[in-house]
């Protein structure tokens, strides 16, 4: 499979998840603990999502793409996605410290979604379209084993490192 469709279906995985919380949200009957297993698994989810497209979809970025749409170089959106992976992982960590369900708790879960949402629209726009302009199909389907290997191999608890996003560039672009 292609590592653009298997972030592609990542991000709609992640678009129905933060759904089924927004449902949850207003029903008096959504129970603590399936919140917290659902935001967990989300959490989890969103780490190694990030951390497979920093091994596997990034750094060929940096080597190959050009920059698409509005953006100007595969530099600047590596640069802003390595920056959005670490607002949304400081977000969903946030909700960690919260009562599950409370005010502050949905203020973070919120927050995680719009972080979120900005860095998989950007991405869509920007980091795919360039990758699928310069990566040939074959090395995308074979980043794409890859990719969803580290994922299947990391489905349960996962924690990334934040990083920081000029040495991830400059560790990267010529490996």
């Amino acid at each position: 499979m292609d590592i653009v469709d298997c972030i592609l279906a990542d991000h709609d995985r992640q678009r129905r998840m933060f759904a089924a919380l927004d449902e949850a949200r207003g029903d008096e009957n959504s129970d603590k603990d399936t919140l917290d297993k659902i935001f967990n698994r989300l959490r989890n989810f969103l780490e190694a999502h990030a951390e497979a497209e920093e091994l596997y979809f990034y750094p060929r970025l940096l080597q190959l793409g050009d920059g698409a749409l509005d953006s100007d170089s595969a530099e600047e959106t590596t640069d802003d996605a390595i920056d959005d992976h670490n607002k949304i992982a400081e977000a969903a960590e946030a909700a960690k410290k919260e009562k599950v369900g409370s005010d502050a708790w949905w203020k973070c879960v919120d927050k995680t979604n719009l972080q979120n949402s900005k860095h998989m629209s950007e991405e869509e726009r920007q980091g795919l379209t360039d990758f699928r302009r310069r990566v040939p199909l074959k090395e995308r389907v074979q980043l794409g084993l890859k990719y969803l290997a580290f994922e299947s191999h990391h489905s349960g608890e996962y924690e990334r490192e934040e990083k920081d996003p000029e040495e991830y560039i400059e560790e990267n672009e010529a490996a």
